[in-house]
């Protein structure tokens, strides 16, 4: 499938389902999977969206149909499971 051209409005999944573990302004250990980010506006935009401190993690995630699904809901249950996927056996 072809790249999204850009994240889905008010979605956020991506910055609440998964961990992150480089360190985010306000959560110097990142994050664990299922919180919501502290840089997540109540419209579910990212307060940091290009700004230098946003993580690599996050400016190098690019939108992708496997991923976002055809809404914010499964969105959010695609990226539970890839989390999931990969925690260490």
């Amino acid at each position: 499938m072809n790249a999204l051209s850009e994240c889905r409005s008010g979605c956020g999944a991506c910055c609440i389902a998964p961990s992150i573990s480089s360190p985010i302004p306000g959560m110097p250990q990142g994050k664990p999977a299922g919180v919501r980010c502290i840089q997540l506006t109540e419209d579910n935009a990212c307060a940091i969206f290009g700004h230098v401190d946003r993580p690599a993690v996050c400016r190098q995630l690019r939108p992708e149909p496997e991923m976002c699904g055809a809404n914010a809901s499964e969105a959010m249950e695609i990226l539970q499971r890839l989390e999931y996927q990969t925690l260490p056996s």
